[in-house]
């Protein structure tokens, strides 16, 4: 299957189509009133590949949808869905972004994909064992369909490559943190980076005046600290298991917890994985569901449960919340993203309730009808409190055009 695809001529980009589609190759002609005649924008595909589902969309140059698509791959890496969509829906692309969670200490922002950086993101595989694996999927798959369109690999760890050491390091033998690079990394930095740059549009203030706790709630969950619109602290550690409770993984843990279970009661390596990454968080706690929705519905019916999934839930989310305000010389708006932190606004109420430390109220607003970003705190408030879709697609679409220009 053949893509347009971008190419550097005398510096300039070009755009090369097949068929009757014109090549240009230098500068764009002028139109009959002797202006420069317009290139089109590129259209990006956005690959974002979940631990199991799939998300593809096209983006053009004004970040909106032309073409998307979301599959569930059962936990596989979603080479036949990715590859039917290529060859199916999907319209001619100039470029492909795929998110990648896990970065480790080598790639701290966007890079051009080839089987160099595939091989070196395959043995990071096990710092996020869910994600990485099907993006390493999706990249070889891309790059086997068309050999000319740039693929591009975006991080999830590369918003947090900001953070101070005092952030980023942990307090174990140095040989662990030099030798073997145990450190907090962060994840959800997409989320978080388009978070923080969208959270100042709505606020109409540029990024580098605001101090921001983004919180990315989903089936994975985390906050960010951002100062001027860079990250200076994050939940998630050295992998994605840290810091809140989310749909099945346990978030922060006491290690000794973890210890005792291997040394008293035989729980290998590859079974606390399993346990802590799939069979823990609201699913573990609720014994009723990983879906926030269901536990909710639960505990309003009486589940106990379920009713103290959602207090442990909240009491994480809250204290942590306040951790990361603690990074920040003032607090000006708390952001919710995410699939929970867009749509539960019981969550949403019931958090800012209890941060009237922060200077944060409940009492939210309720976005109108039919949108989905918006300023929800009453006029006046100490602290906004804002609510965005989330878009990593948009974020990763900026980044490869970023590079590739």
């Amino acid at each position: 299957m053949e893509h347009p695809r971008l190419e550097r001529i005398g510096g300039l980009l070009s755009r090369r189509h097949d068929g009757a589609t014109t090549i240009v190759t230098g500068p764009a002609p002028p139109d009959h009133s002797g202006r420069m005649a317009a290139v089109p924008a590129p259209l990006i595909l956005v690959v974002n590949p979940g631990s199991s589902s799939l998300k593809l969309s096209v983006l053009n140059g004004a970040d909106a949808v032309v073409a998307e698509d979301e599959v569930a791959t059962g936990g596989g890496g979603g080479e036949d869905e990715l590859d039917a969509f290529l060859r199916g829906r999907a319209p001619r692309y100039d470029a492909a972004g795929v998110r990648v969670v896990h970065g480790g200490p080598t790639f701290r922002s966007a890079v051009r994909a080839d089987d160099a950086v595939v091989a070196a993101l395959h043995g990071l595989s096990d710092l996020a064992p869910l994600h990485n694996p099907p993006a390493v999927h999706a990249l070889r798959t891309l790059l086997r369909v068309d050999t000319t369109t740039p693929v591009v690999a975006c991080f999830d760890t590369a918003f947090h490559a900001t953070m101070p050491a005092a952030a980023t390091t942990y307090a174990v033998p140095w040989e662990w943190t030099e030798r073997h690079g145990v450190r907090r990394y962060g994840f959800h930095g997409l989320s978080h980076a388009y978070a923080t740059r969208r959270a100042a549009e709505l606020l109409g203030r540029p990024p580098s005046e605001l101090h921001l706790v983004t919180c990315h709630l989903g089936a994975g969950a985390s906050l960010c600290a951002a100062r001027g619109g860079e990250s200076v602290d994050t939940t998630m550690g050295f992998t994605p298991m840290e810091g809140l409770v989310m749909a099945t993984r346990s978030g922060s843990l006491d290690p000794g917890a973890l210890l005792h279970m291997q040394r008293r009661h035989g729980v290998s390596a590859a079974d606390a994985e399993r346990v802590l990454d799939r069979e823990s968080g609201l699913l573990g706690l609720s014994g009723v569901s990983a879906d926030l929705r269901e536990v909710l519905a639960a505990a309003a019916g009486g589940v106990a449960r379920a009713r103290l999934a959602v207090d442990v839930y909240l009491h994480r989310l809250r204290r942590d919340t306040a951790a990361m305000a603690a990074s920040l010389p003032r607090l000006d708006a708390l952001v919710f993203t995410g699939g929970v932190g867009e749509h539960a606004a019981e969550i949403r109420e019931q958090a800012c309730a209890g941060l009237g430390v922060l200077g944060v109220r409940g009492g939210l607003r309720e976005l109108p009808p039919g949108a989905t970003d918006g300023v929800v705190s009453t006029p006046g408030s100490a602290v906004a409190v804002v609510v965005l879709r989330a878009r990593e697609d948009r974020q990763i679409a900026g980044e490869v055009r970023a590079l590739l220009a």
